[in-house]
């Protein structure tokens, strides 16, 4: 069978690679801390050594629309197209083409069926920065086959905090009853606090830092309980207009386990945003 060798959760900060990748007085202050950050959580998902990488993110209304917006969608595409071009202008995201690892995709639709969840699925899915930008700060070689997941944390009803969690937890068990040799990584990105477009976007920080420590704390400790005790969609509206992305995380959480603590955290305070990183190795820590 699969083995799940890393479970990984982080935001998706779109503006990394153009700020890494500066020089001179294009180079913003903190490029250095966030590029030296991100390298060592790259190193994280390094060492487990993995041969696929099964991604958990959410289409910025890019492909999925209110014409049709399927609350869990699974890819099963051959290869997929990536970065949309108002991510390329605004950005600086380069075009990307990502192979996809069919049989797993074909496991995880058919037995997240049998288990009670209604998935859809895209043969001709294209991909946006959810899932490429930690490629790029994860595996910027881009060489490994991926599942793509997508949530809906968008476009109202959305499925309640809980069934993320659940979710998590059905694709670890799916993952790892997957009849084959082949080492996996779960990898899957969403917010802490965050405002879009509201008059809380530009603070020096994320719009709720209390929201924000809180969070990070959930996470690292795998409080799970603690988490669904205070998360409500209700709830969500406080820390940010966006901040229903952090359902992702709570997916996430679900992957790794109630309890599960993790073996890597780190956060960074942006100019709107706390950007935050964290890494599970269910079989223990590999060797450096």
């Amino acid at each position: 069978m699969a083995t799940v060798v890393a479970v990984i959760a982080s935001t998706h900060h779109p503006f990394y690679y153009r700020a890494s990748t500066a020089t001179g007085d294009d180079r913003p202050p903190f490029a250095d801390e966030w590029t030296s950050k991100i390298l060592a959580f790259r190193e994280t998902l390094t060492r487990a050594r993995p041969d696929v990488l099964v991604m958990v993110g959410s289409d910025h209304f890019h492909q999925l629309w209110l014409d049709n917006m399927p609350q869990f969608l699974v890819g099963k595409a051959p290869m997929y197209d990536a970065n949309w071009y108002n991510e390329e202008r605004e950005f600086g995201l380069p075009r990307m083409l990502l192979m996809g690892q069919e049989d797993l995709s074909g496991h995880i639709l058919r037995a997240g069926l049998d288990s009670g969840f209604d998935l859809a699925f895209s043969n001709e899915l294209r991909i946006d920065h959810s899932i490429t930008c930690p490629i790029i700060t994860l595996r910027p070689e881009a060489d490994l086959p991926i599942v793509p997941i997508y949530t809906n944390i968008f476009a109202p009803p959305l499925p309640q905090p809980k069934r993320f969690v659940q979710l998590g937890e059905a694709i670890r068990e799916i993952v790892e009853s997957w009849p084959s040799h082949l080492r996996v990584a779960v990898i899957g990105t969403g917010h802490l606090s965050l405002e879009l477009g509201g008059p809380r976007q530009f603070g020096p920080h994320g719009p709720d830092p209390e929201f924000d420590q809180r969070a990070v704390e959930w996470i690292a400790n795998g409080d799970l309980d603690g988490c669904l005790r205070e998360v409500t969609l209700d709830s969500l509206h406080s820390p940010g207009n966006a901040t229903h992305g952090f359902m992702d995380f709570m997916l996430m959480m679900g992957v790794a386990g109630a309890g599960a603590k993790a073996d890597h955290v780190d956060t960074l305070d942006l100019f709107h945003t706390m950007e935050a990183y964290f890494t599970w190795y269910p079989n223990g820590a590999p060797a450096a």
